[in-house]
């Protein structure tokens, strides 16, 4: 097609809009039934790890003692891994069967193919965030018998989850480009908090504290231990370079990818 200038200055060269990119993505994010389950999954979660902090009804074994839910960090956090696979899925689920080099053909920039599904998954997870994790939120802080949040660090805490699970899940998006499939991403983002560190916890603190998870967790204020805990600012920085390292290496990974055996 010939090239005509188009409104602004800009030419149209016959290539899909990324408008039009991203709403195919969000079209095929919105119809993959994993999408409800995980929401559905996350949402019951965290609603009922809100109610069992907010009430102190549950307390788990520990070392010293019954430690209250409210105290376990990874525990309440836990709901993320299930909710990163609709990043995770959105970006590997094309992997299987040949779709990718469908894709590629429709869409031969892989940049802009790249960036649609990166701005797709991004907004979805932002959005379906918020109903994921509000319930549980309010239950905890607001509506428990002793609740005495004030509205502000309410609200703060709530953004911060909300921070947090958008972060989590682009190192998933990324992981699953690299590997991909979805499966390997979902295994070691899980693997990672569950047995990584609490088996070198205490051996190389050092380098714990800084892998995804225990540096999310200290961005919300809840560290695994004081030997774990990075400051609030420290580990948002943290966990967003993790996410801009796997998103930066998944795209330039896809732009230079052979994809005719995917």
């Amino acid at each position: 097609m010939t090239a005509v200038e188009a409104d602004g200055g800009l030419r149209d060269t016959g290539e899909i809009r990324l408008t039009d990119l991203m709403h195919a993505e969000l079209t095929k994010i919105r119809t993959l039934p994993a999408t409800w389950i995980v929401l559905a999954v996350t949402l019951v979660a965290n609603t009922a790890l809100g109610f069992l902090a907010a009430t102190d009804v549950v307390r788990v074994a520990g070392q010293g003692g019954p430690v209250a839910i409210a105290q376990l960090g990874t525990l309440l956090l836990a709901p993320v891994y299930a909710f990163i696979a609709v990043p995770v899925f959105a970006a590997g689920s094309e992997y299987g069967g040949g779709q990718l080099r469908v894709s590629l053909t429709a869409v031969p920039n892989r940049h802009r193919f790249f960036l649609a599904k990166l701005l797709a998954s991004s907004g979805v997870a932002v959005l379906a965030a918020v109903p994921a994790v509000l319930p549980g939120h309010l239950v905890q802080h607001v509506a428990a018998p002793r609740g005495d949040s004030g509205v502000g660090s309410v609200i703060s805490g709530f953004l911060a989850l909300v921070m947090a699970y958008l972060l989590v899940g682009l190192v998933g998006f990324g992981f699953a480009v690299l590997a991909k499939t979805v499966v390997t991403p979902l295994a070691v983002l899980f693997i990672l908090p569950v047995l990584v560190s609490p088996m070198l916890g205490g051996i190389l603190p050092g380098v714990v504290r800084l892998l995804p998870h225990e540096a999310t967790l200290s961005f919300l204020a809840m560290p695994t231990s004081p030997a774990l805990a990075l400051g609030g600012a420290t580990g948002l920085a943290v966990v967003t370079a993790w996410a801009v390292v796997f998103v930066g290496t998944a795209w330039w990974v896809n732009a230079r990818r052979d994809t005719s055996g995917s």
